[in-house]
């Protein structure tokens, strides 16, 4: 089958991209690494239960109408299918059912999404230690709760989300240990008129707080020198608060500080990147309807920069919108008559954002730990390890990864390579933008020799979206 726009990931930009461009005429494949549409934001939306629903709160539930928008589209859909290549002219390799297959297209949309940031900090290897998006994602699928005494520890939107989800589900909170700085409120406190422009998240916030402490959770704020203790398993957090030191017993520790750019796939494509400091992520370059700096190749959603599910909406279609005028299927005034309330509810959604950095903007020493803490989990490389390359003369982090192993494992840096930019950009004292990411190569995730060996066969039956929905 011939394809006019190929979309990798099918989370809310992907979803609204993939139905947007087919109403257009064009003819568009999703590739999915999930076997059901909705992203981690929307995961199960579908075939989850009313109870599930109303433990996740309306914003999940809202993902029906999109997955209803795109089920109902003319969607080459390609569930359950891992893209492990990508060059620079469109061509996508993908694995299903361990077989590879190539598809490529004009045009290129990247969905990929984000990713929570690393939580680098001693015992953060431990069984019992997760992240808190795990907790939500066992939620979304189990549902799940995790069993004994659990603490919630770091910073951000999430955790707070977390944390009232599973109260609500039953679980036994212990504590929430949050380690956003003191000086985040006054830095805030500046971006407050803007976002109160548009209340919606302020709101949102102000409910979870109060249930949070109507739930009579330990609180505590401003945490530093976290330390997960355990031998074989987690059973307590150290940390200090306020000018004391607290010890809380846990069976499970959740970690949370923010979510980051899947920069992945556009590395691998090596298109423009840029240092976001509000974000402390990178983050590829884009115009205002997502084409990035090569030809075709278009980027949405958190993929691009943090800005939240109705965002990424938003986004994905702008984004479509941009390609089918690039394909000459719509003409400008018709693009930009149709963009008009996508931007109004892009800026609406993105009022809060610079409020929401300031106030939940991760501590500095979570980029920086100390050295007897590991960095890369793959090939267990501690923090000092890093260190040792820069004083040797390592610039970055490709040079690092060459003497020391780090970020060569299976997961090709997506744990380690936030930390390993901030720690050399530390030990050099320079701009994380001077120092640089690392180079990623196929295969983005392992693939089995036998996938490898398939490419060449006979492409394999295709599911469509109306086959999925039924």
């Amino acid at each position: 089958m011939t394809h006019d726009l190929i979309v990798i990931g099918g989370g809310p930009a992907g979803m609204a991209a993939a139905s947007t461009a087919s109403a257009l005429g064009l003819k568009v494949a999703l590739i999915d690494e999930q076997h059901r549409p909705g992203g981690q934001i929307y995961r199960n939306v579908g075939i989850a239960d009313a109870s599930i629903k109303a433990l996740l709160g309306a914003d999940y539930a809202a993902g029906e109408a999109l997955l209803k928008q795109f089920t109902d589209a003319t969607v080459d859909y390609r569930a359950g299918a891992l893209v492990w290549d990508i060059d620079r002219e469109r061509t996508v390799t993908i694995v299903a059912g361990d077989r590879a297959e190539r598809l490529s297209a004009p045009h290129l949309l990247i969905a990929t999404g984000a990713l929570e940031r690393p939580s680098p900090v001693p015992g953060w290897t431990l069984p019992g230690v997760m992240n808190a998006g795990a907790a939500q994602i066992a939620l979304k699928s189990g549902p799940s709760i995790p069993a004994g005494k659990v603490v919630l520890a770091g910073t951000g939107p999430l955790l707070l989300l977390v944390a009232c989800q599973l109260l609500a589900a039953g679980a036994d909170v212990a504590a929430l240990v949050e380690t956003a700085p003191r000086r985040n409120g006054i830095a805030a406190l500046r971006a407050l008129p803007r976002a109160l422009t548009a209340p919606a998240p302020l709101i949102k916030g102000a409910r979870m707080l109060a249930q949070l402490r109507r739930s009579r959770v330990h609180w505590h704020k401003h945490a530093m020198n976290l330390i997960i203790e355990g031998d074989t398993h987690a059973s307590a957090l150290h940390f200090d608060s306020r000018g004391r030191h607290h010890t809380v017993a846990a069976d499970v520790v959740l970690l949370h500080h923010g979510v980051v750019p899947n920069t992945q796939l556009t590395r691998l494509l090596r298109l423009e990147h840029r240092w976001d400091d509000a974000q402390i992520a990178w983050r590829p370059v884009r115009n205002e309807w997502g084409a990035s700096s090569l030809a075709g190749v278009w980027i949405a959603g958190d993929g691009a920069g943090i800005e939240g599910a109705r965002a990424a909406q938003a986004s994905g279609t702008l984004a479509a919108l941009g390609i089918a005028y690039a394909a000459g299927r719509i003409g400008q005034a018709q693009r930009d008559e149709r963009a008009n309330p996508w931007r109004r509810m892009l800026t609406r959604e993105c009022a809060a954002r610079p409020f929401l950095d300031a106030l939940f903007r991760a501590p500095g020493w979570i980029g920086v730990p100390g050295d007897d803490t590991l960095v890369c989990r793959c090939e267990e490389v501690t923090a000092g390890r890093i260190r040792e390359m820069a004083r040797i003369g390592c610039a970055g982090p490709n040079q690092t990864k060459f003497f020391s192993r780090c970020g060569m494992g299976p997961c090709q840096g997506r744990l380690c390579g936030l930390t390993v930019t901030q720690i050399l950009a530390d030990a050099h004292h320079t701009s994380p933008h001077a120092v640089g990411a690392y180079r990623v190569r196929a295969p983005i995730k392992p693939i089995s020799l036998h996938a490898l060996a398939s490419l060449g066969t006979a492409s394999h039956g295709q599911m469509s979206t109306k086959e999925f929905s039924e």
